[in-house]
């Protein structure tokens, strides 16, 4: 029998890739707060979560929503939480009284980039910023609810929809002859899609039985594999198009935002790969495989 799969946040640059890949593995309820190809939630309102859940009564959760305004959490830390944090707990605790499982996504951005080698699951977090602070308290949250949960940190994470650096800087460079990028943060550009392929095949060993999610529970890093500069992706992305845009490599000083970001955010991959047998990618190849789906022109 099919299980049925509760996706929260279906209509962001993850989910939207969840809807396709996870129809092979469950049948896919897909919740988001627009409401447009599925039922409506709204995170910062617990009656509503709660009721939808009994609702679908799924069996398993998949969780691709969050308050991604890094900078705007600055000024909104209330609703970034309720988002982040709140409704995430809501969510272990709902699916623990189902016995349902959880797959949650989490980020880079719980640790504060004063490492110079990739962070591994058990470093000690130190978010910068209040989007780090607000996902850090929805990963304790989700396991402090007891469920069966897996939590897939990431990072910069773009896709060929929603706002994401690789559509900003196609844009840039389509309008301007020099574009300034900062080159002194570094991390692992990670394809929207590669992270609802792995995911749909971590449920599949879980829905055939070779995986029991109840026993891994716990959180594991999950990124494309390699390392760059914000600077350095948007020379693979002008490279891959052809285009002419001179690029200047900045400092994050000379680009100030009222968010801190981590300068080196950088994941290590083993425990996921040892964990679930599957090989993750480089960041130019999911690079380039994101780029053969865009339209032309």
């Amino acid at each position: 029998m099919r299980p049925t799969i509760l996706l929260v946040g279906s209509t962001g640059q993850v989910g939207w890739e969840l809807q396709r890949t996870l129809s092979s593995v469950g049948e896919v309820v897909a919740a988001s707060i627009c409401g447009s190809f599925g039922p409506k939630i709204d995170l910062t309102d617990a009656d509503n979560v709660s009721r939808l859940f009994r609702q679908v009564g799924p069996q398993i959760v998949v969780n691709a929503a969050a308050y991604t305004a890094v900078d705007k959490a600055e000024t909104e830390e209330d609703v970034a939480r309720a988002i982040n944090a709140t409704s995430v707990g809501l969510l272990g605790e709902l699916a623990r009284e189902a016995r349902a499982a959880v797959i949650h996504y989490s980020t880079d951005f719980v640790f504060s980039g004063s490492s110079r080698k990739p962070y591994r699951e058990q470093d000690e977090p130190g978010p910068l910023s209040a989007y780090g602070r607000t996902k850090l308290d929805g990963e304790h949250l989700l396991l402090d609810s007891g469920a069966a949960a897996v939590i897939f940190r990431t990072s910069w994470v773009y896709g060929i929809r929603g706002q994401n650096f690789l559509l900003t800087m196609q844009r840039l460079m389509r309008e301007r002859e020099e574009v300034n990028v900062v080159d002194d943060q570094v991390g692992s550009p990670t394809w929207a899609r590669m992270l609802a392929e792995v995911t749909a095949q971590v449920l599949a060993q879980a829905a055939v039985g070779k995986l029991d999610l109840g026993e891994v529970r716990g959180v594991y890093h999950l990124t494309a594999e390699g390392q760059t500069s914000w600077y350095g992706f948007a020379r693979a992305i002008r490279d891959a198009a052809g285009a002419t845009c001179r690029l200047k490599p900045i400092t994050t000083s000379e680009y100030p935002a009222p968010a801190k970001r981590p300068a080196y955010s950088v994941l290590d991959n083993s425990r996921f790969e040892a964990t679930f047998g599957l090989a993750l990618p480089d960041w130019r190849q999911s690079l380039l495989h994101c780029l053969q789906d865009q339209p032309a022109g």
